[in-house]
């Protein structure tokens, strides 16, 4: 993953409202620990004017990783090959090294036309659908030119025909695709509650040489083991406690702090972004005492 280089640290999504605070506080040290961004191409591509320059800005002075949101690799559809083509562009034109996808899929078929349903929808655990999903990542990464990661996605009604549990199902279509993995850890708390399965089990079975990065987040608790991943609430102990077993499983990766609703401002979001720097430190100097000790 030497490409991928540039991402590395603790990265941030790029909301709209953040930019201009982003921007004021750039030089100062309250902002010293976002090392990358994360934007959805879908919102950027062609545009103009001020969203243009705004990022053009970021391109200047962050990484950047793109995050699409309406690929749909799961979906009954045929994939939108026109849409990844300026997905293809726009990462060239951006130098952007990087581009994930659900594992998941949002859009369906009505009526001879494909439409997009709005949420991201289980894919069925199947043999079947894992060599379906598998060839539309290798048709992305075709068109694209490059490796894409898939992200393991939170979902609140099992999928029906399913015949393996999800990690059996992720780890099958990463090898059959052989895609990298964007790692949610706040996707796989929320499921073992919904699901009922340990999470830290769950963990330890991930291939980790696949991550490529991570994401943490909070969600919304509806209902005792109900859990919405609104990634509009602050990250929860469980999940930042599945983050440092990540850690001292697989070491350090690029982790990033999604923040999509109810969104504070800077000065109070950094907070969450400067404690996943504080575990990296943590595992840094742990890691380095063990490597000094056997020295």
């Amino acid at each position: 993953m030497a490409l991928l280089a540039n991402i590395k640290g603790v990265g941030l999504g790029l909301k709209r409202e953040l930019i201009p605070q982003i921007q004021r506080l750039f030089n100062g040290p309250s902002i010293a620990n976002i090392n990358f961004v994360e934007i959805a191409p879908e919102n950027w591509i062609d545009a103009g004017g001020k969203t243009a320059a705004d990022l053009a800005w970021f391109v200047e002075r962050y990484p950047i990783a793109c995050h699409g949101l309406c690929l749909s690799l799961g979906g009954p559809d045929p994939l939108n090959t026109g849409f990844l083509k300026q997905v293809k562009q726009f990462l060239a034109t951006n130098k952007i090294l990087l581009y994930t996808e659900h594992l998941s899929y949002c859009s369906d078929i009505q009526r001879g036309k494909a439409g997009y349903l709005y949420d991201l929808l289980p894919i069925p655990f199947t043999e079947d659908a894992v060599k379906y999903v598998a060839q539309r990542i290798r048709q992305t990464q075709d068109i694209l030119g490059q490796r894409i990661a898939v992200e393991n996605t939170s979902f609140y009604v099992a999928a029906p025909i399913s015949s393996m549990d999800e990690i059996t199902f992720l780890n099958a279509v990463l090898s059959e695709a052989d895609c990298w993995l964007h790692l949610d850890i706040n996707n796989i708390y929320v499921n073992s509650v919904n699901f009922g399965f340990d999470a830290h089990e769950f963990l330890r079975r991930i291939p980790g040489e696949r991550i490529v990065y991570s994401h943490v987040a909070g969600h919304l608790q509806v209902g005792s083991n109900i859990l919405v991943d609104t990634h509009g609430e602050n990250v929860i102990d469980p999940v930042w406690a599945l983050l440092e077993e990540a850690y001292q499983l697989f070491g350090i990766f690029p982790t990033l702090l999604e923040r999509d609703t109810n969104i504070p401002p800077l000065t109070e979001l950094i907070h969450e972004v400067d404690k996943i720097a504080a575990y990296q430190n943590r595992y840094l100097a742990r890691h380095n005492l063990k490597q000094t000790r056997v020295a």
